[in-house]
């Protein structure tokens, strides 16, 4: 039995619990814009950011599923965090 099957499961969990957290430091950087906490939400979501990116590697032993899974997720980050879809006039 290797880590394709049911041992691997914590593992799994492990990677969307830090794949979630991600998500959401990078959505909060973006909330917290312009308020006194954007500077330490940034940091935050910098730190996430290097732990998602490390992640992608450390993933690829498992499979190109939770490879290509973290780097979605590490798309969807850096997405959130620096497109501005807001209209500027």
């Amino acid at each position: 039995m290797g880590l394709g099957t049911f041992t691997g499961a914590p593992l799994v969990c492990l990677f969307g619990c830090i794949q979630a957290v991600g998500l959401v430091a990078s959505m909060s950087s973006r909330v917290a814009e312009g308020t006194r906490y954007e500077g330490i939400a940034q940091w935050i979501c910098l730190g996430a950011l290097g732990l998602v990116g490390g992640l992608c590697g450390f993933a690829i032993q498992f499979g190109p599923g939770a490879a290509a899974m973290s780097a979605v997720t590490l798309l969807l980050m850096t997405m959130i965090a620096v497109v501005d879809l807001r209209g500027r006039p």
